[in-house]
């Protein structure tokens, strides 16, 4: 067995072992450098992966080549900034990637995949622009919009299609939370030379979800000069958020002006049409083929994002196959009516929606129901107040009660002040999607 063959089994074998942020973040970036008999050679992209996967994840590592070999082995890391270093081997990897001199980008989403409608035609013929001008057309280009819309697709997409017209582009793809940990693994090794090679020397750097370096006033500084230069060469800059930089908490001025200084565009949730149109292409992926009134049927019930749209398709195709049932409009019909039914039909504790607020902003539920008026209870009270009014529809009273004895007017301006910032404010339409979310995992 060759060290490429060997590593992408080593690497089926982790994957359901580790968490998937583990996996994604150590473990991807990582490869098989050499084995000398009973020694083997992983050479990760940056010290501070080394030193994780040495200390918190050797026992795994060497169980799992001890059982591939059936020897025992020894395991050492090396630092090796290229992780993905033989470019004359075509063996499939076990991600399907295509693969540049610093980047791993996943196949699956591309331009040509990617399904325009009026929510983000904009943004497509933006990104077109890009992959013929990259770092002179939009510089940087800023993408935001609520959880899955389509923002990360876009992102890829860009970038394999630069890697598609120049196959030797240095292009590296981030997210918000792997940069911070390069950084703070950088300082912690005192290796903020070799982060900066990484990340101020690529033809394109894509960084998703930007928002969260809220308050990270270290990484800020780092990835403002990162940027600094990166714009200075003309090199491509595209990164994704959930909302605007000027809405972005505790971002620097700095930061805002430069992020704001390229194309900021904004996507929105699909329409029907999109609805539609994005199932059809759902539907080619996994091989199956359904009827326009079906596809009709299916967009009307979940006006929802891409990802939650996409998980509704697959949920009742795989019920069906399950039962071995024909992928009929009929028996697709009577499976999502049952679904809707069942959605519909959940019963939801008041208490568990105290239960998830809390949870969710980190609060004690003495301090929800309580006479502190801090400003950091305010938002989590009037959110729970319009919850329990709009999805259980309790009286005012009761929702009163349930929060402390309060009156029933306090509930009212609670509620309605929710009702009125939803119908525009990006951050609060963001949380109570995702508050709801988590009701309907516990209801599930």
């Amino acid at each position: 067995m060759d060290n490429l063959r060997l590593w992408h089994r080593f690497l089926s074998i982790i994957k359901p072992n580790t968490s998937s942020a583990n996996f994604r973040t150590f473990f991807s970036q990582t490869f098989l450098k050499s084995i000398d008999n009973n020694k083997i050679t992983l050479a990760a992209p940056s010290a501070f992966i080394k030193e994780t996967l040495n200390q918190r994840h050797l026992p795994l590592i060497e169980d799992t080549f001890e059982k591939l070999l059936d020897k025992k082995v020894y395991i050492e890391f090396i630092v090796k900034e290229a992780a993905i270093e033989d470019k004359s081997q075509t063996e499939e990897d076990f991600f399907k990637p295509i693969q540049s001199p610093t980047s791993i980008l996943n196949p699956k989403y591309t331009l040509s995949n990617y399904v325009v409608g009026p929510s983000n035609n904009v943004a497509y013929a933006a990104a077109q622009a890009i992959v013929q001008n990259p770092g002179t057309s939009y510089n940087p280009l800023f993408i935001y919009g609520g959880t899955g819309v389509g923002k990360t697709h876009l992102m890829l997409g860009i970038g394999n299609a630069i890697l598609d017209k120049k196959a030797h582009a240095k292009i590296i793809y981030s997210s918000s939370e792997r940069f911070m940990n390069d950084y703070v693994g950088a300082i912690q090794t005192h290796k903020m030379g070799d982060l900066r090679i990484k990340y101020r020397s690529p033809d394109v750097l894509l960084v998703d979800d930007i928002q969260f370096f809220s308050g990270r006033e270290g990484t800020q500084e780092e990835f403002f000069h990162t940027f600094n230069e990166l714009v200075g060469k003309n090199s491509q800059i595209v990164l994704t958020s959930d909302r605007p930089p000027h809405e972005i908490a505790k971002l620097e001025d700095r930061l805002k002006s430069r992020f704001a200084g390229g194309l900021m565009i904004d996507i929105q949730a699909p329409d029907f049409d999109t609805r539609v149109a994005i199932l059809r292409s759902k539907c080619l992926e996994h091989e199956v083929i359904l009827t326009e009134e079906t596809l009709k049927l299916l967009a009307a019930s979940f006006e929802t994002n891409i990802r939650e749209l996409e998980g509704q398709l697959v949920g009742i195709l795989q019920l069906l196959q399950a039962q071995n049932l024909p992928l009929t409009n009929e028996n697709i019909s009577k499976h999502l009516q049952t679904r809707i039914t069942s959605r519909q039909n959940i019963k939801i504790e008041p208490k568990k929606v105290l239960e998830v607020v809390c949870q969710y902003f980190n609060l004690n539920h003495k301090d929800l129901i309580g006479a502190k008026r801090q400003k950091e209870l305010v938002l989590p009270r009037h959110l729970a107040m319009f919850i329990l009014s709009e999805q259980l529809n309790l009286t005012v009273e009761k929702i009163g009660l349930l929060l402390g004895k309060r009156d029933h007017t306090t509930v009212m301006h609670g509620r309605d002040k929710i009702k009125k910032l939803v119908s525009h404010d990006r951050e609060i339409q963001r949380i109570l999607i995702e508050v709801k979310q988590k009701l309907q995992a516990l209801s599930a």
